[in-house]
């Protein structure tokens, strides 16, 4: 408990640090929306490095997914030589299981930080380009405040707001859907953006808004990740392939020089 308590100073230190650079932001662009995408921006340049990798460890591990039930299938009595065999696997192949994991939780801490500054110290009527008219409200209390002249009425007035909150949704299904996979994986995505609507719909716009964007940035730089990977396995594919030619033609003309033994038996 002591060391729970003694880490809220910190968080406390960590929001203040997000809402000032949101207010220096501001500042700059007369804007608050502009300011939540131009700090998405910065977060997602500082750990660049680190989702590059993370999307080289989700298309490795995607790759070697129909190995890895080969082994589950061989050894599905033996759970101890599973385990013992599939870090085995892991290792020569030079993949890290875990290795997508790591950006995702640098994000959550800037996510649950930006959620309360949103919630609680946002100015009311923090806009974003006039289209969202306060960033700190949650799509499901702007329908509640205008559903009262009819149900229309509240859609028509959190209209923006649900753009934000179907976006949201779609990109926690997108990033999954782009990655080779199964079936059932790409399923387990799409029931996990279909929940995550709930969600989006009790957030505030200006959460949406950083997660929106930054899911943007996220699928652009994989898709370009993968391509680049890709265009990399052929040119090594076709290297490979290359060297081999070469030295099948090296030994050949090798054997064409030797004599036969007909020809060293006359000799």
């Amino acid at each position: 408990m002591q060391l729970f308590a003694a880490s809220w100073p910190i968080w406390d230190q960590f929001k203040n640090l997000i809402f000032m650079a949101l207010v220096q932001l501001h500042a700059y662009t007369g804007d608050w929306g502009v300011a939540i995408i131009l700090l998405t921006v910065a977060i997602r340049i500082l750990i660049l490095p680190l989702t590059i990798k993370q999307t080289s460890s989700m298309y490795e591990m995607q790759k070697i997914q129909p190995k890895i039930k080969a082994l589950q299938e061989k050894y599905k009595d033996d759970k101890e030589k599973l385990q013992e065999e599939t870090l085995k696997f892991y290792s020569e192949n030079k993949v890290n299981p875990l290795g997508g994991c790591l950006p995702l939780l640098l994000q959550m801490p800037v996510f649950i930080a930006l959620f309360a500054v949103l919630r609680n110290q946002l100015p009311q009527g923090a806009t974003f380009l006039g289209i969202i008219p306060n960033l700190g409200e949650a799509p499901k209390a702007v329908y509640a405040a205008h559903a009262a002249a009819g149900p229309m009425a509240g859609v028509i007035a959190a209209l923006p707001y649900i753009v934000l909150v179907i976006l949201f949704s779609v990109s926690i299904w997108l990033p999954q859907a782009l990655m080779p996979g199964d079936k059932q994986q790409k399923m387990i995505g799409a029931y996990m953006a279909i929940a995550m609507l709930w969600f989006g719909w009790t957030s505030p716009a200006g959460v949406l808004l950083y997660w929106d964007v930054s899911s943007i940035w996220g699928v652009a730089q994989q898709q370009l990740t993968m391509t680049w990977m890709n265009r990399k396995k052929a040119a090594d594919e076709l290297a490979d392939k290359a060297a081999k030619d070469l030295e099948k033609a090296a030994n050949a003309q090798v054997s064409s020089k030797k004599p036969s033994n007909k020809q060293s038996k006359k000799s």
